[in-house]
C-alpha cells in the first residue's frame, strides 16, 4: 500500500492545464526524482502532495498515520528566535510526550488498581512513541544536522532575524530532516548549499533516513547517488523511468528518438493524404477525395503524434573569439582578509600564486563564503589585495556572468536583447533577426517565448538569456558566477554543451560553481578554498579532487589508526610490566609469613648454612673436572638457583626484623 498517493490529478492555473489526469504512487522508502523544464508543474505537483493546493480534479490521499513534510521556500521562521531553539522546534511533538509522560508519573504516585494498570500501559506507550520520535538525546542530532549543513556553533546563537535568506532556508531544511516525516517532500533542497553541505544530504537522504523521498534539484549528481526512479513532468503529463538520473537521460533519448521517428512517419503519412486530396478533390475521385479528407482530419484531430521536445543537441556555430596572449590570468602571492563579526581577521587567502593559461578552464569550489567571488574580483583588478599582484594577459577580453542581472533592457524581448548584445560586445559578429532567434532556440527559447520582454521572464529564463548573450559575445576569457543558480537541470546540460570547446567555445574558462556534474564536464583545473585561508591548486576536475582527497584521507586515517594500534599495544605491554611487578611485590610479604614464624637465631643459622653451601657448590664450579661433567654442573648449577631463590626471603625477613 502507498504511502502517499496522487489519482487522476489535475490542476489548471487559468486557462492553463499544469497537470492533466496525473497519478503517481510513492511506497515506503522510494526514492524519486521529479525533473522537467521549469514551468512544467513540479512545485505544482510537490505542493498538490503536500496539501498545500487543492487539485481542481483527482485525489491525494496520505496513508492514515502517516506525516508528509515539505520544504518550504518561504519557511515560517520566529525571528526572535535563535537558530538552534528554531531548529529545536522539530521535536515539539517530542517536547509535548515528555511533558505527558511526566504526567503520567504524577498521577501513577496517586494510583492503584485498575487505574494504576491503565496508567502503565499508557507509559509504556508514550515511552515507545518518545523512543520512535528522538528519544533523550536529541541535542546530538541538532549539531548533526546543522553542521552537516553548513552551521558552525559560533552561529547557533544567532537570532532569525540575523540570517541571510540563503541561512534561512538552510534552517528550514535541518528544521524538516530532523522532523524526520514518513515521506521527504524536497523541492530544490540544494539551493543554498556547498558542495560539502551537498555531500552531508546525499549521505543523509541515501543512508541515514528511512523514509520516503521525493526530490526536485538541478543537482545532478545528487540525483545520480541518491534517486532510484525518475519521473518527469512534460506538458501535463507525467513519465517514469527506472534508475538514477544518468539511466533516465539514456531512456529518454532512446524513447524520444522512437518517437520523433513514429512522428516523422506519420507527418510523412498525412502529406501523402493531403496530397492526393488536392490531386483528386475536384476530379473523378472527388466523393473518395471528400471520404479520405474526412477520415484525416478525424485521425489528425483524435491521433496525431507530439513532436518530441528537446530531441536537438547543441548546434549553432558561436562567433569566435580573438586569440589572446599565452597567459591569460597570473597572480602572484595574493592575500585578502577581512574583519569578522567577532572582531578577528577572516582570512580567505594568503600568498595565492596562479598562472592561467590561454584555453585552459578553471573552476573555483569552496564553502559559501571562503572567498571564491572576491578572489575572482582580486584576479580581475576589480578589488584591491591585501599584498600581492594580478595581471590580465595580452589582448584578454572579459565576459563575466555575475549573480545577480541588473541593468537589463526589460521592454526588449529575447531575441532583441541578444542582438543588441552582440552588436555592442563583437560587432563584427553582428547578428540578423534570425541569427538572433537561432541563437535564443539553442539557450532553449522556442516560439513566442522569443518575443517575451525581459521584464516578464523567471529567473531561470533571464539567466539563459544573460549566458547566451555572453558566450555569443566572443570573448576570450569567460567568468562564471554560480551560472546554474536558477536554471533547471535541461538549460543546465545546454549550458554544459555550449562550453565544451567541441561546440566551439575555445577561449579561456573561470568558473565559480558547486555544481558537481558541470564542474566535472567543463574544467581541467581547479582552486580550492577552504574556508580557512587555505587554498590549493589541483589539476584535474571535481571528480579527479575528491577522489585524490579521499585517497589522502583514507591513508591518514590508517597511519592513525595504525598509530593507535602501536600505543595500545605498548600500553598493554606497560600494564602487563605493572602487573608482573605487582605480582612479585605481592609474593614477598607471602615468602614472609612463611619465615614469620621462625626464631632470629634460626634465620641467621639458615642464612649461613645456605651460605656456606653456595661457596661449596661454587668451588666445585671452579674445578675443571667438574664443569667438563655436563650432569653434574647442571645438578649443582639447580641447587645453586635453588638455594639462592631460598635466600631472598630469609634476608628479607632478617632485615625487616633488624630494621623494626
Amino acid at each position: 500500500m502507498p504511502i502517499l498517493a496522487a489519482t487522476n490529478l489535475t490542476v489548471r492555473f487559468g486557462v492553463d492545464i499544469i497537470l492533466d489526469g496525473v497519478s503517481l504512487s510513492i511506497e515506503a522508502g522510494d526514492r524519486i526524482g521529479l525533473v522537467g523544464r521549469n514551468g512544467t508543474g513540479k512545485s505544482t505537483l510537490m505542493k498538490a502532495l503536500a496539501g498545500m493546493i487543492a487539485p481542481d480534479g483527482g485525489s491525494v490521499s496520505l496513508q492514515r498515520g502517516c506525516k508528509a513534510g515539505y520544504l518550504h521556500q518561504d519557511p515560517n521562521l520566529d525571528p526572535e528566535e535563535t537558530l538552534k531553539d528554531a531548529a529545536e522546534r522539530a521535536f515539539e511533538e517530542l517536547h509535548r510526550l515528555h511533558a505527558e509522560l511526566h504526567t503520567v508519573f504524577d498521577e501513577m504516585a496517586h494510583a492503584s488498581g485498575p487505574a494504576m494498570d491503565a496508567l502503565l500501559r499508557r507509559q509504556g506507550d508514550l515511552e515507545t512513541r518518545i523512543e520512535a520520535a528522538g528519544g533523550y538525546v536529541i541535542d546530538h542530532k541538532i549539531e548533526e544536522v546543522l553542521h552537516g549543513l553548513g552551521f558552525t556553533d559560533a552561529q547557533f546563537s544567532l537570532k532569525v532575524k540575523n540570517l541571510s535568506g540563503g541561512q534561512k532556508g538552510r534552517l528550514a531544511l535541518s528544521r524538516l530532516l530532523l522532523e524526520s516525516p514518513d515521506v521527504l517532500l524536497l523541492d530544490e533542497p540544494t539551493n543554498h548549499l556547498d558542495i560539502e553541505g551537498r555531500l552531508w544530504l546525499e549521505h543523509f537522504l541515501k543512508d541515514e533516513y528511512r523514509g520516503a523521498v521525493v526530490l526536485v534539484s538541478h543537482d545532478r549528481a545528487l540525483l545520480d547517488n541518491v534517486v532510484t526512479r525518475i519521473v518527469e513532468t512534460e506538458q501535463g503529463r507525467l513519465i517514469e523511468y527506472p534508475g538514477n538520473y544518468a539511466k533516465f537521460r539514456e531512456l529518454r533519448a532512446q524513447r524520444r528518438e522512437v518517437m520523433l521517428r513514429a512522428y516523422e512517419a506519420q507527418q510523412h503519412k498525412f502529406k501523402k493524404e493531403e496530397e492526393y486530396i488536392r490531386r483528386f478533390k475536384a476530379g473523378q475521385r472527388a466523393r473518395q477525395a471528400r471520404g479520405r479528407e474526412t477520415r484525416l482530419d478525424r485521425e489528425k484531430e483524435q491521433n496525431t503524434l507530439e513532436r518530441p521536445m528537446e530531441l536537438d543537441a547543441f548546434s549553432i556555430e558561436l562567433p569566435k573569439a580573438e586569440r589572446s596572449g599565452d597567459i591569460a590570468v597570473s597572480a602572484r602571492g595574493l592575500s585578502k582578509r577581512y574583519p569578522a563579526d567577532d572582531g578577528t581577521m577572516k582570512v580567505l587567502f594568503d600568498s595565492l600564486d596562479v598562472v592561467i593559461e590561454r584555453g585552459e578552464r578553471w573552476g573555483i569550489i569552496g564553502p559559501n563564503g571562503a572567498g571564491k567571488t572576491t578572489l575572482v574580483r582580486a584576479m580581475l583588478g576589480e578589488l584591491a589585495p591585501d599584498a600581492g599582484i594580478a595581471r590580465l594577459g595580452s589582448n584578454v577580453r572579459v565576459g563575466y556572468y555575475r549573480q545577480t542581472h541588473d541593468g537589463l533592457p526589460g521592454d526588449q524581448p529575447v531575441w532583441r536583447y541578444l542582438q543588441g548584445v552582440i552588436l555592442k560586445e563583437a560587432p563584427g559578429a553582428a547578428m540578423s533577426e534570425q541569427a538572433a532567434r537561432d541563437l535564443a532556440g539553442a539557450f532553449l527559447f522556442s516560439g513566442d517565448e522569443q518575443e517575451k520582454p525581459l521584464r516578464v521572464l523567471s529567473g531561470g529564463e533571464r539567466a539563459r538569456a544573460v549566458l547566451a548573450g555572453l558566450l555569443a559575445s566572443a570573448k576570450n576569457l569567460l567568468i562564471l558566477d554560480e551560472p546554474t543558480n536558477h536554471l533547471d537541470i535541461i538549460s543546465a546540460e545546454r549550458l554544459e554543451e555550449a562550453l565544451r570547446a567541441e561546440s566551439g567555445y575555445e577561449g579561456t574558462m573561470l568558473l565559480i560553481s558547486h555544481d558537481r556534474a558541470l564542474i566535472d564536464a567543463t574544467c581541467d583545473h581547479l582552486i580550492v578554498l577552504d574556508g580557512k585561508g587555505g587554498a590549493d591548486v589541483f589539476l584535474g576536475n571535481y571528480s579527479d579532487w575528491k577522489r585524490t582527497r579521499d585517497e589522502r584521507a583514507a591513508r591518514e586515517s590508517k597511519a592513525a589508526a595504525e598509530a593507535k594500534a602501536r600505543e595500545d599495544e605498548a600500553e598493554r605491554a606497560r600494564k602487563a610490566a605493572r602487573e608482573r611487578s605487582a605480582k612479585a611485590s605481592a609474593a614477598r610479604p607471602a615468602s614472609g609469613d612463611k619465615y614469620a614464624r621462625m626464631k632470629t637465631e634460626q634465620l641467621e643459622r639458615r642464612i649461613e648454612e645456605i651460605e656456606t653451601r653456595l661457596r661449596e657448590i661454587d668451588a666445585s664450579l671452579s674445578d675443571p673436572a667438574v664443569w667438563r661433567d655436563h650432569a653434574r654442573s647442571q645438578v649443582l648449577g639447580a641447587e645453586r638457583a635453588r638455594l639462592e631463590a631460598e635466600k631472598e626471603p630469609l634476608e628479607f625477613e632478617w632485615s625487616r626484623r633488624a630494621d623494626a
